[in-house]
């Protein structure tokens, strides 16, 4: 069975990964694209989504369009029997992708909260690997330069937009996948520039089963990117890096792979589909709230792209 897929939202991100994954899944077949500023040369192409959903038959669609939308474009979709898979974060706020789960259960459709980082490649590993270990402590380093990310997107430095959270809730996906326990924010500092509203820079401390977890979020770095997770256990030290897809052991290397986290989104959207079941865990979204409740603010220079 081919499931017509529609896609909401034609920026960076549904450029550079949606489209090839969409292509390279069997199963699913791209029928359809709403976006407000552009359009596909060989689909038919709507402004909006109340318009792709009038006009097409198509049966999930995935909504690539800024979270604090999201909420609303996703009602309409699941109101109109649709499939939803949403890109990352699911939405601006907890309470409203709680509310979509209620829809999409009462609707008796799917819906896929995702979390691309979960997908890399030594996640699994990692996982399976510290299932049985006790953790003594976690360092998160997430540090990338935003103005190679995310140019000129306006929509990320306003309220919902998460700031530096947007890439920093990559590494909460894979902590909450892959430590044993679950994470508790203590404590969290956050670096706002003085012309935005979302943070540039944040520092959280976490409990995991009584094993202080140490985050360090940064959008100002140049050069090199740094997405690195290292777990101190009492029979080693686990490192993640590279986003997820190389694992080192005690600082051996035991696995690394290329790309495939949107391949393997799409894979499992079609398998949600066909096995009538959603999947929305918002761990990683909760644990954003919560740093942002917990949080010293301070402002430091005005930011500009």
């Amino acid at each position: 069975m081919t499931i017509r897929l529609a896609l909401v939202g034609l920026g960076k991100i549904a450029r550079d990964q949606h489209l090839p994954a969409i292509e390279a899944t069997e199963g699913l077949r791209l029928t359809a694209i709403a976006s407000r500023h552009a359009g596909h040369p060989d689909l038919p192409s709507y402004p909006e989504i109340d318009a792709l959903l009038a006009a097409e038959d198509a049966e999930a669609v995935t909504l690539c369009t800024p979270p604090q939308g999201r909420h609303a474009q996703a009602r309409a979709a699941i109101a109109a029997g649709r499939h939803v898979m949403l890109e990352k974060p699911p939405g601006a706020t907890v309470t409203e992708v709680q509310d979509l789960a209620r829809q999409a259960k009462a609707a008796g459709v799917t819906l896929f909260a995702t979390w691309h980082s979960r997908e890399a490649a030594a996640v699994d590993a990692a996982r399976d690997w510290l299932a049985t270990r006790p953790i003594r402590h976690v360092r998160i380093t997430w540090k990338e330069d935003v103005r190679h990310w995310h140019p000129r997107q306006e929509w990320i430095w306003q309220a919902g937009g998460l700031g530096v959270f947007d890439p920093g809730i990559n590494a909460l996906s894979i902590a909450t996948a892959i430590l044993p326990a679950p994470l508790f924010v203590t404590a969290a500092d956050l670096s706002f520039p003085s012309n935005r509203a979302a943070p540039i820079a944040a520092r959280i401390a976490m409990d995991c089963g009584g094993a202080p977890v140490d985050a360090e979020f940064d959008w100002r770095q140049t050069g090199p990117q740094t997405w690195d997770i290292e777990v101190e256990t009492e029979s080693g030290t686990l490192r993640l890096s590279h986003g997820g897809s190389r694992l080192h052991l005690d600082g051996a290397e035991q696995m690394a792979a290329p790309d495939r986290e949107y391949a393997r989104l799409y894979a499992r959207f079609a398998d949600l589909i066909r096995t009538g079941r959603s999947d929305v865990d918002l761990s990683p979204l909760q644990l954003v709230a919560d740093a942002f409740l917990l949080a010293e603010r301070h402002q430091v220079e005005a930011f500009e792209e």
